[in-house]
């Protein structure tokens, strides 16, 4: 099989084909757009993925009993309010909403979703979401994916959209998908919100295994302030109104789809990143020659999150002794004798000892950049694994600091 084309196009999750949205202001913020809605003209397949986090919020918990059915319809998703740390009261909300979009388009409650993000331990205002379902029923259209996109921000400064089509067997697919997310962006989902369609046909089981894969080197290996939140959930649903045949498992045809796969949530994740609270740098932090590549994400992700390294990279100083301490201190095995640090491909560090004030001044020079790579070779096995990172600056102090306000 000729490995086909994956192209970028316009649109975002409304590029899919049977797929509307739309983006209102319901009232939970005083005049932005807080409520998304998105819908499958067909009822699709669904799988997703949800944070880690022992705290969950009542809409993640409620999705992870959803995806058990496997069928997805539609999906509401507000901002501004997390509804996590709300009691049985925000279980009670959150089906609420749910079962009112069922009923009002007519749908099984089993095949309607529901997300939140915003702030923790607040009622949800749920008359004003109940009412806003409606109106965004109302307004749903194939070119409302924008729309959506920006009522599920926080304190994203911009929607976060792409879309790529390819062909099979000579028939078109489309995957678009969209996510928020800012601050609080660890690894095992961070706080983010993701949806993600695609008019092929897959069957849930697999949707499920592919998705997992996806998201261990995409969302997974991103972090902005090493903070996990409560209501993290990706969701990838298909509902196969492509003209292409089923895709199955093992074989070229799926090859393609999860590459395509791939290629949306690394763009996601890399907007994410890019737009995290306060940033001004995006560094891609790479580990190798460690033991295993468990080994190398640890790693990676201990320097990645130091609070220490990524105000060096704030103050474009490259103070290669702070990652060498967080090297230390991430619990693996390996010789501090033979580390080797480049930034930029300018190395700072050989065999554990720094190369001096001219080698550094040189990597500060490329640390003025608002995007550079951090390269460490621990010379112990051929394990590797990379992350992005931000710096952190004071704008992200402030932006946390009056959060609630």
């Amino acid at each position: 099989m000729k490995q086909p084309t994956i192209r970028d196009i316009a649109g975002g999750i409304t590029a899919v084909k049977g797929i509307r949205a739309a983006g209102i202001c319901c009232g939970i913020k005083k005049s932005a757009l807080d409520l998304a809605l998105i819908v499958s003209d067909r009822p699709a397949t669904v799988a997703g993925v949800t944070t880690t986090n022992q705290t969950k919020a009542a809409p993640v918990l409620l999705c992870e009993r959803q995806l058990k059915g496997g069928k997805f319809s539609a999906i509401v998703a507000n901002s501004g309010n997390a509804n996590a740390c709300t009691g049985r009261q925000g279980a009670l909300d959150a089906a609420q909403t749910r079962d009112r979009l069922a009923q009002l388009l007519g749908r099984p409650t089993g095949e309607v979703f529901v997300a939140s993000t915003g702030v923790i331990g607040k009622r949800l205002p749920i008359s004003k979401v109940l009412s806003g379902i409606r109106e965004a029923l109302g307004r749903l259209s194939v070119t409302g994916g924008e729309a959506a996109a920006r009522a599920i921000m926080t304190t994203d400064t911009q929607q976060k959209e792409v879309a790529v089509r390819f062909e099979l067997d000579g028939k078109p697919i489309v995957i678009g998908g969209m996510a928020k997310g800012s601050g609080m962006i660890a690894p095992n989902l961070a706080t983010m919100l993701c949806f993600v369609g695609t008019d092929a046909r897959v069957s849930a089981p697999l949707l499920r295994r592919v998705l997992r894969r996806a998201v261990g080197d995409t969302f997974n290996a991103i972090t902005v302030d090493g903070c996990m939140s409560t209501n993290d959930i990706v969701l990838l649903f298909a509902n196969g109104m492509s003209d292409a045949p089923p895709i199955k498992a093992g074989t070229p045809q799926l090859d393609v789809f999860e590459e395509a796969l791939f290629q949306i949530l690394s763009r996601l994740a890399y907007m994410i990143v890019k737009d995290g609270e306060g940033a001004t740098k995006l560094i891609r932090v790479e580990v190798r020659g460690s033991r295993t590549a468990h080994d190398a994400r640890v790693a990676a992700m201990a320097v990645a999150n130091s609070a220490l390294v990524k105000t060096a990279f704030f103050g474009e100083d490259c103070n290669w002794g702070r990652i060498m301490a967080a090297l230390g201190a991430s619990g693996i095995r390996f010789d501090p004798n033979c580390v080797e640090i480049a930034l930029d491909r300018i190395p700072v560090v050989r065999k554990g000892v720094g190369l001096g004030a001219a080698a550094e001044r040189r990597a500060a020079v490329r640390m003025r950049r608002p995007e550079f790579d951090l390269t460490i070779d621990l010379h112990k096995g051929t394990g590797q694994a990379a992350v992005l990172t931000t710096d952190l600056s004071e704008a992200y102090a402030r932006i946390n600091a009056g959060y609630r306000s």
